[in-house]
């Protein structure tokens, strides 16, 4: 049995969120989450999963206790945020107060052929995180919705938090950032003002 999940347009959704981004840092889960952050704009702050499938959020973990003075956001989809469910036990423990997580969520799993996720049949990503303790949780169907969760991204003290961000099925052509994982993480350490050796 499935669930219907949502009908906003994924790069219309994304493009919302990382719109006016400032300072955010994004970690961009693998596959369509990846092609969408990219597709929003090019930004030396994003840095782009090409695998690591369910590493999203805590990579994003990892860089907000790292720069806690910087806002991050994990941009990914529930497939890949289903994998890796524990991390938001462990973002939940540290409570990293500049982290958001923006969970894409049409209950498919796109990157190997649409079947359907675990939220596409009931499970809802938005209880977990609130069960796992993020307090700050949203469940977004709408682009005011995503424009109100955008207001909270750049807040250093509200984190962390996590919006379920309901999109249409269906596959969209890809764009593709750079897939050289040596530039990227050289390009993202630059950004951050580290030298780069």
């Amino acid at each position: 049995m499935s669930v219907p999940v949502g009908t906003l347009d994924r790069r219309a959704a994304v493009k919302t969120l990382l719109a006016d981004r400032g300072d955010l840092l994004v970690v961009s889960g693998l596959g369509s989450s990846t092609y969408d952050v990219f597709d929003a704009g090019e930004h030396p702050g994003n840095f782009y999963l090409w695998g690591a499938m369910g590493g999203a959020a805590m990579i994003g973990l990892g860089l907000a206790l790292a720069q806690p003075k910087r806002p991050v956001l994990v941009v990914t989809g529930d497939g890949e945020q289903l994998m890796g469910i524990g991390s938001l036990l462990t973002v939940a423990t540290k409570q990293p107060a500049n982290l958001s997580i923006a969970v894409l969520d049409n209950g498919q799993y796109g990157e190997t052929g649409m079947q359907l996720s675990h939220s596409g049949l009931g499970a809802k990503l938005d209880v977990i995180a609130r069960g796992a303790g993020i307090d700050d949780v949203a469940d977004i169907a709408d682009i005011a919705g995503i424009e109100s969760f955008r207001a909270s991204l750049r807040d250093l003290k509200g984190g962390p938090r996590l919006a379920r961000i309901r999109i249409a099925t269906g596959e969209l052509e890809r764009a593709l950032p750079p897939r050289d994982g040596a530039y990227l993480k050289n390009r993202f350490r630059g950004h951050l003002g580290f030298a780069v050796t």
